[in-house]
């Protein structure tokens, strides 16, 4: 028995010192080994590039989402600052129409005025009635009139505690005694229904020298209106085809499509704001 185990333990050795002596002196790979190596290197070879293209695909979807986190982000700084120029742009605008306001108050330095802010106005598109946020707390009153910068708007029509409404020129139910600088040709302003927010100077047969292009302003002559002030310019010139009535088409100063601010002329020195109107029931 002893013997057997001698006889293995000595045949494994010879095996052993058999191979080890032949790998190290052999320069080719066996038979087998290049059987192998044929049909597993395509595999590891395709393997390779598989693994290769999980990764690639696995960075581009990483890649893309980084890139659309990113474009999000981007897209809502954008608007956070485009909100802000926003903002800016109607301070801006605000700060414009009060310097504004300041310029054309010290223009007519000799009557009390106040600045008013609009709060709400008539349904449409033109400001031909609306509210201001001042009333009778700031000691206004019924037929104080209402300007802009730019000119003539109206007249203030009710008056409440902290509001009034204003019905402006382009409005129906009032007319404006007028006149032309260039001439002092003397008319009323009333609104103009054949166009929108424009008006019509209705003037006698021997006013004909009106021109387009004319500056017309409140007349000497209102009860209401204290005189001097833009209303518009000239467009052009127009007859009534029924009564033969001459009419001058008015393209109002101020802008009706946009009033954010207003000045109110609270009082003239020795001047008194009374209801007036003219033959036909019109204010003036």
């Amino acid at each position: 028995m002893k013997n057997r185990y001698k006889f293995i333990v000595i045949a494994l050795a010879v095996v052993s010192l058999g191979c080890a002596g032949f790998s190290y002196k052999r320069n080719m790979p066996t038979p087998v080994e290049t059987a192998l190596g044929y049909v597993t290197a395509p595999i590891q070879g395709l393997s390779v590039k598989i693994i290769d293209k999980l990764g690639s695909f696995t960075g581009y979807f990483r890649d893309k989402g980084e890139l659309n986190a990113e474009k999000e982000r981007l897209k809502e700084e954008l608007l956070i600052a485009r909100a802000e120029i926003n903002r800016l742009k109607l301070i801006e605008d605000e700060n414009a129409q009060l310097d504004a306001l300041l310029k054309i108050q010290n223009s007519y330095s000799d009557y009390s005025t106040i600045g008013a802010k609009v709060i709400a106005k008539d349904p449409g598109n033109w400001f031909s009635t609306f509210i201001i946020d001042k009333g009778t707390n700031y000691g206004l009153k019924k037929n104080m009139a209402v300007m802009t910068a730019d000119g003539l708007v109206g007249k203030i029509r009710e008056c409440g505690y902290n509001y009034s409404k204003v019905v402006s020129i382009i409005d129906d139910t009032d007319a404006v005694s007028a006149q032309s600088v260039r001439t002092n040709s003397i008319g009323y302003v009333t609104a103009d229904f054949s166009e929108e927010a424009q008006c019509k100077m209705r003037y006698s047969e021997n006013a004909s020298d009106i021109l387009a292009g004319d500056e017309i302003v409140t007349s000497h002559i209102s009860e209401i209106y204290p005189p001097g002030i833009s209303i518009g310019h000239v467009k052009r010139l127009t007859t009534d085809d029924k009564t033969s009535m001459k009419y001058a088409i008015i393209e109002p100063s101020a802008d009706f499509s946009k009033l954010d601010y207003v000045l109110v002329i609270t009082k003239e020195p020795g001047y008194e704001f009374i209801e007036a109107t003219t033959e036909s029931g019109e204010n003036k």
